[in-house]
């Protein structure tokens, strides 16, 4: 199984931005972590502050992997463009979210983006990824359910 990551603007800067809303971890110390619970999954890492670098890798693995985890950042609550990306590819796509959008800023509470995805989650810190990682397998990884801290 191949799975594409996507991260959008800002999140370059886990770790640093604002711990208590995003955590203390980097997405790359995470990712570690994601490739040692699934080591029969091809992981593919991305992540851009750039819109249009965003759509072009959906376009680019949007037909060749088995799913792609897209966090979009900002871009949820603005971009049609990656909407009609989402749309315009086979590769089905998981939203997710570290913090619970719908408990913050108003802004925040709509995704534009959600409609043209095969599910949401948010919340759960940087689990969300694992928990899309899941939404993904047939089965849980060995043991079953992990909590990754």
């Amino acid at each position: 199984m191949k799975l594409q990551i996507i991260n959008g603007p800002n999140l370059n800067l886990l770790g640093i931005r604002e711990p208590g809303v995003y955590g203390s971890s980097t997405f790359e110390d995470y990712l570690q972590k994601l490739i040692s619970l699934f080591p029969d999954i091809e992981f593919h890492y991305f992540q851009s502050n750039v819109e249009g670098e965003i759509i072009n890798k959906i376009h680019e693995t949007g037909f060749s992997f088995d799913g792609i985890i897209l966090n979009a950042g900002a871009y949820t609550h603005t971009s049609i463009a990656i909407y009609d990306a989402i749309k315009g590819v086979e590769t089905p796509v998981i939203e997710v979210h570290i913090s619970n959008v719908h408990a913050r800023e108003s802004f925040r509470h709509h995704s534009l983006i959600a409609g043209a995805c095969k599910g949401v989650i948010a919340g759960f810190g940087l689990d969300s990824y694992r928990l899309a990682v899941e939404a993904f397998t047939p089965q849980p990884p060995e043991g079953g359910v992990t909590v990754v801290k």
